[in-house]
């Protein structure tokens, strides 16, 4: 019993000893700060895709402007039948129920525009960021770092732990073009 007890308080006594001296043999962090969301942004890609995007997100404008015309007329149709009662009963309900079915297949379709947009945006920024990761990296080791930090993610930094400039300069001679269209979607 006493046998054990003084390997015990040996033990203790070298881990007390060597773990000082381990902490010191750590070599204290060197921390870089990139903005992702200025790499994703301000990219020669990231720029090539906001544009392919604009496009887009003006196309589905577009269309919901045209099926909320088509609706109305529809819906000013409906509305004068009734007024001047050329429209009513079970011809009322049926086009009723068509213009209900219209409107819903519309929001359907503007709904499925906007998923698809939400994913494209997704999809470039996925894109950009695993292209920036081994430019990170790079900007790391030049600064002699092991942490890269988001920028997001800090309250305060000092100007010179920045490396966006540099990282975006690696990742426009590397990557001027990202694809703006998502693989397809899972089958439910």
């Amino acid at each position: 019993m006493i046998a054990k007890l003084m390997k015990t308080s040996i033990l203790a006594a070298s881990l007390a000893l060597t773990a000082p001296a381990m902490a010191q043999a750590l070599a204290p962090a060197v921390v870089v700060i990139v903005d992702l969301e200025r790499v994703a942004n301000q990219s020669l890609a990231g720029k090539a895709a906001t544009t392919e995007l604009q496009a887009r997100v003006t196309a589905l404008q577009a269309r919901a402007r045209s099926l909320q015309a088509s609706l109305k007329t529809e819906a000013d149709a409906i509305q004068a039948g009734q007024a001047n009662k050329s429209l009513a009963g079970a011809a009322l309900q049926t086009r009723a129920q068509a213009f209900a079915q219209k409107q819903q297949a519309a929001q359907q379709e503007l709904q499925r525009g906007d998923q698809e947009l939400q994913r494209a945006r997704q999809f470039v920024i996925k894109q950009i960021t695993d292209a920036a990761q081994p430019h990170i990296t790079s900007s790391m080791r030049e600064r002699g770092a092991s942490i890269a930090v988001n920028k997001n993610a800090v309250l305060q930094h000092s100007a010179g732990l920045e490396v966006t400039d540099a990282v975006l300069a690696k990742l426009n001679a590397a990557l001027p073009k990202v694809s703006t269209t998502p693989p397809a979607a899972p089958k439910p």
